[in-house]
């Protein structure tokens, strides 16, 4: 069976806060997420998710593209192919949406390459993530 790009609904959002869980990242709030954890993508096989992210849309052409996280159990050789499915998937939805460009944050080496390779722009010198919780 072959790799299958949706929208993500409702009910993923257990799913992908479970996979925050099992990768020791916090687990984002609903309403921290675009459209209440509903606006991105989410790619699978089989019924099976195996990777999904966010685009926070604005009033402006840049949009952020963020919370990449995974399917920390799902191990077949596709897993790459799901990655930058859901990466070309999500520049070609939103671009078709109005965005100009994608802005995103990574800690991941091995999605920061995988990012390089598709044509993403890699800033080399170290900037900061600045939050405040209001």
């Amino acid at each position: 069976m072959e790799l299958n790009v949706r929208k993500l609904t409702e009910e993923d959002y257990e799913i992908f806060s479970d996979w925050w869980v099992k990768w020791k990242w916090p687990i984002m709030p609903k309403e921290f997420l675009p459209d209440n954890g509903k606006g991105g993508l989410m790619v699978e096989k089989n019924g099976v998710p195996i990777v999904c992210g966010f685009v926070y849309e604005n009033n402006s052409k840049f949009w952020i593209f963020e919370w990449i996280i995974s399917n920390p159990e799902y191990r077949d050789n596709d897993r790459q192919e799901a990655i930058e499915l859901l990466i070309t998937s999500i520049e070609d939805t939103y671009r078709e949406k109005g965005a100009g460009a994608l802005f995103s944050i990574g800690r991941s080496k091995h999605l920061v390459e995988t990012q390089k390779k598709m044509g993403w722009i890699c800033e080399t010198k170290r900037s900061y993530e600045l939050t405040k919780t209001l």
